[in-house]
């Protein structure tokens, strides 16, 4: 059973590019009844030059796999939505700010399959070059119509995942408004005014849309902003929850292998699962450097994914449909609750745990366990993620 602990928000690093404020936003009304794509864009704009002895502007990650320490993370939320289920439609778009922008595919991304069978859940994913967090709420309502349900989930778009979890807090508050009174959206409305970010267009690209830059590399450099955010800690329950089997889970993240973690709803916690599993695999290999690829958070994961899935070779995900278990050409490890299993011949030795595992995983134990002690003690104690590296 997980502790309430695995709810904590995620750890604190930038990946994405820099986001600013635009010049003269106009408030935006709201559209209605929305299925999916508009292939809109975001709009860019080119950074303007710097007078002399004016201090730069605050900016994130301007480079792959480089973090400089005192930035500042500025708000970057592209896209805010409400995905309603329809009893006669199915899952829909009922409302979003921009109105022309893609959201093709959000409405079962934010509402995961099984989803009915919870009150609520929050569910992080990736859609394109966005990441997405979605609070999701279930209220029995005496409606034959709605056939005694109301479910929506309210998201936002940004370009990087670990600026999500701010943001939390306000989109419960919004799903259980959006089912108390459906159609009103001007707080949506006033969020997203406030907290919208245009790209910057980098040299050469005009207006289109940058790359996602995915975990630093060099972990020296991103070390110093990893902070839980949350006073229970994500990874240390990540830990007590797999137990051993994280010396075989780090395995293959550092093998860069497709890992798929199934799990029923709610799929909140097995988000933050995934997240935990990239970290492992970030780390510097000497002599290799930036020639690996990142291990890749695609954190919830459906059918519709399929095609893009086929063609990563890496990436950690979850999903709730049990289906994927059959595609067996679709990932190389498949994580059902503590159960880590894989197959193919020649990873097979890897699932076994040796006395060397056995020892690195007992001194993680103790560390984590001598953290938890400290923050106890201490009370408002926030504790560094550095058992992950005795690994």
């Amino acid at each position: 059973m997980v502790e309430q602990g695995d709810a904590a928000p995620l750890l604190r690093w930038a990946e994405g590019p820099a986001v600013s404020v635009p010049q003269d936003p106009a408030l935006q009304a709201g559209g209605w009844a929305r299925g999916g794509g508009g292939g809109g864009r975001v709009a860019a704009e080119a950074p303007r030059r710097r007078e002399p002895g004016e201090p730069a502007p605050p900016e994130v990650l301007l480079q792959p796999g480089r973090l400089e320490l005192g930035d500042v993370e500025e708000d970057q939320v592209v896209a805010v939505f409400v995905v309603t289920f329809d009893p006669r439609s199915g899952n829909m778009v009922e409302w979003c700010l921009p109105q022309d922008v893609d959201l093709e595919g959000v409405e079962f991304k934010s509402m995961a399959s099984g989803s009915h069978k919870v009150q609520s859940d929050f569910i992080y994913f990736r859609k394109g070059p966005f990441f997405g967090l979605a609070c999701f709420a279930n209220m029995p309502v005496e409606s034959e119509l709605e056939r005694g349900a109301r479910m929506k989930s309210v998201g936002i778009l940004s370009p990087s995942y670990t600026l999500l979890y701010r943001y939390m807090h306000f989109l419960e508050n919004q799903v259980r408004h959006q089912l108390e009174m459906p159609g009103h959206y001007s707080h949506l409305a006033a969020f997203y005014e406030d907290k919208k970010g245009v790209l910057h267009a980098g040299p050469g690209r005009g207006g289109s849309l940058p790359p996602v830059y995915w975990l630093p590399s060099i972990h020296r450099y991103m070390y110093p902003e990893m902070k839980i955010t949350h006073p229970a800690g994500c990874m240390s329950q990540f830990i007590k929850f797999f137990g051993e089997q994280i010396l075989v889970l780090w395995k293959f993240a550092l093998l860069r292998k497709r890992i798929l973690i199934f799990s029923p709803p709610p799929v909140g916690v097995v988000c933050y699962r995934v997240y935990c599993c990239c970290c492992l695999a970030n780390v510097s290999l000497p002599g290799i450097g930036g020639t690996i690829p990142e291990s890749k958070p695609f954190f919830y994961v459906n059918v519709a994914d399929i095609e893009s899935l086929e063609v990563e070779l890496s990436y950690v995900a979850c999903t709730t449909e049990k289906i994927f278990e059959e595609k067996r050409e679709l990932y190389d490890v498949y994580v059902d609750n503590q159960n880590v299993k894989t197959h193919h011949d020649h990873l097979q030795p890897l699932l076994k745990i040796n006395s060397a595992d056995r020892e690195k995983y007992r001194r993680l134990n103790e560390q984590r366990q001598m953290l938890l002690y400290s923050q106890e003690v201490e009370g408002d104690y926030n504790p560094c993620e550095e058992d992950l590296f005795v690994l």
